[in-house]
């Protein structure tokens, strides 16, 4: 497993219940039972605070914590569409897009055995924003 996974996976800055959240959305993996509860604020169109909970291994922790600092200030739109291309990347294997190199740590080909862990955090964002809590 690599280094910076685990290093991601152990900062729990964005591990907890945001209180005034909008939005937030669970999803549960079927396959290895992973849970993760994502909460967020939306004002004006853009996300203002992510936040996480859940059983979880280190790939979705890792997962939910790299989308949790990646979000903030971001227009939902454009989350979606992370959320969207993070899913082709592992269908597709292809290159990362413009969007997703912040992401470059858990989205890489090593970890295609992996994908449905570190996709969990991306659909659920997905469904809570597409949605609207």
């Amino acid at each position: 497993m690599d280094l910076k996974i685990l290093k991601l996976a152990s900062d729990t800055k964005y591990q907890k219940k945001l209180l005034d959240f909008t939005h937030n959305s669970k999803a549960k993996n079927p396959l290895c039972g992973d849970e993760i509860h994502l909460f967020f604020k939306v004002n004006k169109g853009k996300i203002s605070g992510v936040s996480y909970q859940g059983k979880n291994c280190v790939y979705c922790q890792a997962s939910a914590n790299l989308l949790s600092i990646n979000s903030k200030g971001e227009k939902v739109e454009e989350m979606i569409k992370v959320c969207d291309c993070a899913d082709e990347f592992f269908k597709n294997k292809g290159d990362l897009s413009e969007n997703l190199k912040k992401y470059k740590e858990l989205l890489s080909s090593k970890n295609i055995n992996r994908k449905e862990c570190i996709l969990l955090p991306f659909n659920a964002l997905k469904k809570g924003l597409t949605n609207g809590n």
